[in-house]
């Protein structure tokens, strides 16, 4: 890609919108860094948990802050004070407690900072929740990418499945109207569509047809991919 040294592009969008794995997909056609800001907030959630605190209560979570360390390594999976934890943070006990921990203000000033340095000068796709309104405000392309809460259920039903992660239809399909709810309610960064972003609805999309529509829009912008 042209036009200037170095590019962000933030897709932000609710729970299981399709966000990390199209965003991880056109990340690898760009040859630009991917980062997952879901993961860390999940990362973190696991970390609570496993320390036997509560994260519900917003004082016992904030104690965490700057003593674990949340990072990717080679393989872009995530970190936990250097254990790879990729799959535990997608069990149930991390995803029904992850909004509680993501709506806490010192916790998200916490992982933000962590999100803007690894960004610092580099070519990226991360995505996310606030990335586009807060985290990469002045991102180069912004993309909010959507679908019907039932398909988002269905996807996220089949891919717990797929992980051999026990779950069931019903149970997802309420975790995420619960993860919207507060997602789109809390006080600090919000989920909401940034005013200069451009909305993508997944709902009947492959998804090859959303990294396609993306790319498409980066065109739009200007960069020759």
């Amino acid at each position: 890609m042209d036009k200037k040294n170095f590019i962000a592009i933030a897709i932000d969008g609710p729970s299981a919108s399709g966000k990390s794995t199209v965003a991880k997909l056109l990340a690898s056609k760009l040859n630009f860094l991917y980062v997952d800001t879901g993961a860390m907030y999940r990362a973190y959630t696991l970390a609570v948990l496993n320390a036997s605190l509560d994260p519900k209560n917003e004082e016992e979570s904030n104690s965490l802050i700057n003593k674990i360390e949340i990072s990717f390594n080679d393989e872009n999976h995530i970190t936990l004070n250097g254990k790879d934890v990729s799959k535990e943070i997608r069990e149930n006990n991390v995803a029904n407690n992850v909004s509680y921990i993501a709506s806490y203000k010192n916790i998200r000033l916490f992982l933000v900072s962590l999100q803007q340095k690894i960004a610092n000068n580099k070519n990226i796709v991360m995505d996310g929740r606030d990335v586009g309104t807060y985290v990469l405000k002045d991102a180069e392309v912004k993309i909010f990418l959507n679908a019907d809460v039932e398909e988002r259920a269905k996807r996220r039903f089949n891919e717990n499945k797929e992980k051999n992660i026990k779950s069931s239809y019903e149970d997802c399909l309420e975790n995420i109207k619960k993860r919207d709810y507060i997602d789109s309610h809390r006080d600090f960064c919000p989920l909401r569509k940034a005013d200069d972003a451009i909305l993508i609805d997944s709902t009947n999309l492959t998804i090859e047809e959303v990294v396609f529509k993306m790319e498409e829009i980066i065109k739009s912008k200007g960069y020759s991919l």
